[in-house]
Formats: structure tokens, C-alpha cells, sequence
């Protein structure tokens, strides 16, 4: 049934498709018609970061940026949902059209720039949600935010969302905010981290309740730079890692049909740059802290192979749009 719904969706313009699906799927969660569509996904628990995961097929950012769907979108079986990348102010991102089909590699190419409807909204969404799918809140900086300031933008988000999420991610890593990835390294990354620290503790206490950490971060890293983040993050004490965003680099044939589009590749394509990425952190981290793997899970045999890399979780994002609910379904089967 999907393959007919992908065809007449693919009709439309990728960030029209993008919102008619979503309205769709909430329309369909408020007619209780989602348990008559969707298979039964059998529970595989898992437990990382202290959390208890239902299974360990989890939703990447950046479907769900306000968190305006997330009850629906838990009723597709995924194991933990991760909304945003939200900012403290709203923004609308950089202009149209910003997001593209790759078809023929399974891939897409967005060059978005965190366009959301800020803290405030987001907030008021996760306040209200039913679903007790674990609930994962990436955060960012907004573009006007100069990289100096960064932090101001970090720890007004992480303090919002503190008391809704069950883990925070901190977004360093998406190519499409002017300057973000230059925050991923050296001094500028151990501060920023140090400091975000600082407030998770600080908001633990208040709270009475510890929320996990993570870092999301590119799979364009060289070498060097691996080894420096995770110093940063095992001297930290950061809780996870997100492995990994989007590509700038374009490992595909030359003539693909929107290939040249400026943005963050993401897909199939990027499948063994990621895993690649996965092993080169593992390797690192030696298990001290947990890798959630991210970037071309398009079919079972994928997510296996990042779990074999070394990841605990996964994600998926481009993969659902191209194979439909029943990948979460197949993947968690598989593992």
C-alpha cells in the first residue's frame, strides 16, 4: 500500500509531500485508524542512557521539528522519537525549494536551516503529549545567533526542554546554519560542552532528575578531529552520541537528477560514510559511552550493520520516506 501512496506523493513538491503526509498521518491518529494500518511491531526493550527504549528504532530530527506530530507519529511503532532541531526564536530557514528527491540513489538533499516555530511552541506540544514513546529534543542556535553567543542559544534551550525530554541532543553538526560545524571542534566545542554540563547539573538538582546529553555530529570528520571530540566528550562526561547528521560531500554519480543542489545529503548514499564514521568513534570510545547511529538505514540489513559498527540505537529518517512504516517494523524483527 505505501508503494502506491510514495507514487502519488512523490508528485508533489518534496516539502509539500513532506506536510501533506504528516496531516495526513495526524488525521488518521484522531480517527483511531492507525492500529488498522499499522502491523503490530513486537517489543524488543533495550536500556541505554538509564532510559528504557520500547525498541531500538528510533526517528532522526528534522521530520518533526515543532513536535506537532509526535503522538501520531509514535503510533507508527518506533522505539523513541527525536523532535527539533528547535531554536529560541522561531525562524522560516532558507528559502524555497530547499529540500530535494534523489530517487533513482534513495537519497535527499535538504538545505532547510532549522526553520521552526521556536521554544515556545514546542514546549506547549510536548506539555500535552499522550504517547509515552521515549521522547528525544534536539537543540540549535538561531542563524542570527553569532558562533561567540552560540552558548547563550544552547543552554536557553537545554534549560526549555530539560523538564519534557527524556535526552537532549546538542545539534553542532547540520551544514545548512552558517559557521554551526566550526562549533564541532577544539576549544570552541570543549567550552560549549563545559558548559552545558554545568547546567545539566545544575538542572538535575533542580528537578530531581538526570537527562541525558548527547552530541550529534557529522560524518565528515577527519581523523584528528574524532580523536579531539571524543576527549571532550569522555573528559565531560557527555551522556551519548548521535553518529551521524547529513554529508556535504556527494558520493554519487555525477549526473543524478538534483545531485548538485547545495545542502546535506542524506539516504542511502550516505550509508558508509556514517557507518565508517560509527567504527572510527566506537573505536575510540571503546562502549564508555553509547553511539545512536544515524544516516542510511534504508533497509534491515543496514541497522545491522551500524549495531555491528558498534551503535546501540538507531535512527531513521530518509529510509522511512522511501520504504513506508513497515522498515521500523522490518528492522526491529531483524534485530
Amino acid at each position: 500500500m505505501y508503494s502506491a501512496i510514495r507514487h502519488l506523493l512523490f508528485q508533489l513538491d518534496a516539502e509539500k509531500a513532506h506536510d501533506v503526509t504528516l496531516k495526513s498521518l495526524k488525521v488518521a491518529y484522531q480517527l483511531k485508524l492507525l492500529p488498522l494500518l499499522i502491523p503490530k511491531i513486537p517489543d524488543k526493550p533495550k536500556t541505554v542512557m538509564g532510559i528504557d527504549f520500547k525498541n531500538p528504532v528510533g526517528l532522526a530530527a528534522g521530520l518533526d521539528k515543532n513536535a506537532d506530530y509526535f503522538n501520531a507519529l509514535s503510533g507508527l511503532g518506533f522505539g523513541f522519537i527525536e523532535v527539533g532541531t528547535v531554536t529560541p526564536r522561531a525562524q522560516v530557514g532558507n528559502p524555497k525549494p530547499r529540500l530535494f528527491r534523489l530517487e533513482e540513489e534513495k537519497a535527499i538533499i535538504n538545505r532547510m536551516g532549522f526553520n521552526n516555530k521556536g521554544l515556545n511552541h514546542l514546549i506547549r506540544q510536548v506539555r500535552n503529549k499522550k504517547d509515552q514513546t521515549t521522547l528525544g529534543i534536539n537543540i540549535g542556535k538561531n542563524k542570527a545567533t553569532p558562533n561567540e553567543k552560540a552558548i547563550d542559544d544552547y543552554l536557553l534551550g537545554l534549560e526549555a526542554v530539560y523538564p519534557y525530554a527524556d535526552y537532549v541532543t546538542v545539534n553542532l553538526s547540520s551544514p545548512n546554519t552558517p559557521g554551526l560545524r566550526d562549533l564541532q571542534f577544539g576549544d570552541p566545542l570543549r567550552q560549549l560542552l563545559e558548559q552545558l554540563k554545568t547546567k545539566q547539573q545544575s538542572l538535575a538538582s533542580i528537578f530531581n532528575r538526570y537527562v541525558p546529553m548527547v552530541l550529534k555530529v557529522a560524518p565528515d570528520m577527519a581523523d584528528e578531529d574524532i580523536s579531539d571530540v571524543v576527549d571532550a566528550l569522555l573528559s565531560l562526561e557527555i551522556d551519548g552520541l548521535i553518529a551521524t547528521n547529513t554529508t556535504i560531500t556527494r558520493p554519487i554519480p555525477d549526473n543524478t537528477l538534483h545531485g548538485n543542489e547545495m545542502g546535506g545529503l542524506s539516504g542511502k548514499p550516505l550509508m558508509p560514510l556514517s557507518t565508517q564514521a560509527i567504527q572510527k568513534f566506537y573505536s575510540h570510545l571503546g562502549g564508555k559511552i553509547p553511539i545512536i547511529a544515524a544516516g542510511g538505514i534504508t533497509e534491515p540489513a543496514d541497522a545491522l550493520k551500524k549495531i555491528e559498527a558498534g551503535a546501540s540505537l538507531v535512527q531513521i529518517y530518509s529510509g522511512l520516506i522511501y520504504q513506508g512504516p513497515d522498515l521500523i517494523k522490518d528492522i526491529v524483527r531483524a534485530l
